[in-house]
């Protein structure tokens, strides 16, 4: 009689979806995680590409013609996964000069490149004139000044597209409208800055970019707020009598981190984006117009798995604390400390148990810093850990090392792999303790104020 199956947990049923198990352990393609460790070490971050590629297909399947898919690259900005999402025919998002820098040598068009964020410097601006990017996505009526001025220092007229402040929102994680923001022209202003822009000689608008909140699961969350950016951009486009080239929803489409939560549902998504397309389409101001939605999260994150290994097991006072060699300064979001009011575990597996059952025990797992933060699990069901076992913590292929402070008690920089195909390569190299000393400005202890290699000798 064939024994049953134990029912697999969150972690395991990722590892199932997207990549592999065999013999107990992870596998990714063919290659267990015991290879990948031994060839590479920990602690490590592992992007599957097929991964990537089919999320980033299935969701462009999905989508009206006049939509087009940028990806956010602040979410993973790595070089391979920039190359990865152009060989799709995504365009780029970014939000600093060098992330300007990151998509050029990623091979990106110019053309296909959007600069939102509500920081950017003349120098930033500057740059992005010069590259010839798509769009610039203005968030103040300082910052169109500022692009009017260095427009006409470079002759130039410049399209630019505002990203508005709605008046009322709703949902995701982090909302990010519908109060008071540093992001986007509050919508009560807005007729006023756009009559200012409109006697501007350099800039020209030619798009609105509304986006309301993050890891958003509900289609009938997304989508109201969509139609609420069609209601926007016509009134802009009546105002300037002129019909717009883009309507940006921005991003926001989630990946559910918790066991409790479901998946976004992208037959009602794609069903509210046709009804989207054909609302547009009856716009005499929008008819045209290139719709663009812009994740970083949803399209790589489920592609990553972060792994360390675990160095040691201790007892204290009735707790298991499993100690391994990464943590928060490689996992930030991991630790609960990015953003998180409650403090829940993302997936979690020892990898090279991963269907196995477990214990009854509950185990703390623990990074090897001097600060309670550095907590990756919490009071966690696990199969029996030792030492040497592998630690993984899947949907880590967005906002886990981009946004860590890495420097913190300055331990080396993990190392980043690639596997496609049954294929896996390095794509970021591992810090080492001399990278530590490599931006440093050294001063001289030395007093002695003799310089012998000036000194004369006949």
């Amino acid at each position: 009689m064939k024994s049953k199956r134990p029912q697999l947990n969150h972690a395991a049923r990722l590892a199932e979806k997207h990549f592999g198990i065999c013999e107990h352990q992870l596998c990714i393609g063919d290659i267990s995680i015991e290879e990948l460790t031994n060839q590479f070490g920990t602690p490590l971050f592992i992007y599957h590409q097929d991964t990537i590629t089919k999320t980033i297909r299935d969701l462009q399947s999905r989508l009206p013609d006049r939509f087009q898919l940028y990806y956010s690259i602040k979410a993973n900005p790595n070089a391979t996964i920039l190359r990865t999402v152009l060989a799709e025919g995504c365009g780029l998002e970014i939000a600093s000069q060098g992330e300007l820098q990151q998509a050029l040598a990623a091979g990106c068009e110019p053309k296909q490149i959007l600069f939102a964020g509500p920081g950017k410097t003349t120098t930033e601006l500057s740059a992005a004139l010069d590259a010839g990017i798509g769009e610039i996505h203005v968030e103040s009526i300082e910052e169109a000044r500022w692009i009017n001025q260095l427009a006409g220092e470079k002759r130039s007229v410049e399209s630019i597209s505002l990203r508005v402040n709605p008046v009322d929102t709703a949902g995701g994680a982090m909302q990010m409208g519908g109060k008071p923001s540093p992001f986007g022209i509050d919508e009560e202003t807005l007729e006023s800055v756009v009559a200012e822009i409109q006697q501007q000689d350099n800039t020209k608008i030619t798009g609105v970019h509304i986006y309301m909140g993050t890891e958003i699961l509900d289609a009938e969350i997304l989508l109201p707020q969509y139609h609420r950016g069609i209601s926007i951009a016509n009134a802009v486009a009546q105002q300037i009598e002129s019909p717009l080239a883009t309507l940006d929803f921005g991003g926001g489409l989630g990946t559910p981190y918790f066991a409790h939560e479901t998946e976004l549902d992208l037959d009602a998504f794609q069903r509210g984006l046709i009804e989207i397309d054909e609302v547009m389409a009856s716009s005499p101001w929008l008819a045209d117009t290139k719709a663009i939605i812009e994740p970083g999260r949803f399209l790589v994150n489920e592609a990553g798995i972060y792994v360390a290994r675990v160095t040691r097991v201790k007892r204290s006072r009735g707790k298991i604390y499993a100690v391994i060699d990464g943590g928060m300064h490689h996992h930030l979001a991991a630790s609960g400390n990015l953003g998180q009011t409650i403090k829940r575990n993302y997936p979690l597996a020892i990898l090279n148990k991963i269907d196995v059952p477990h214990s009854a025990d509950l185990v703390e797992i623990v990074g090897p810093l001097c600060t309670p933060l550095d907590t990756i699990g919490r009071s966690i069901s696990l199969p029996s850990i030792e030492a040497g076992d592998l630690v993984g913590v899947f949907q880590s292929g967005a906002y886990a090392r981009a946004a860590s402070p890495l420097g913190f008690l300055s331990h080396p920089t993990p190392a980043e792999v690639l596997v496609s195909e049954n294929d896996a390569h390095l794509i970021r190299r591992r810090g080492t303790v001399g990278d530590l000393l490599i931006d440093q400005q050294l001063e001289s202890t030395n007093t002695d104020s003799t310089d012998t290699d000036s000194t004369d000798t006949d």
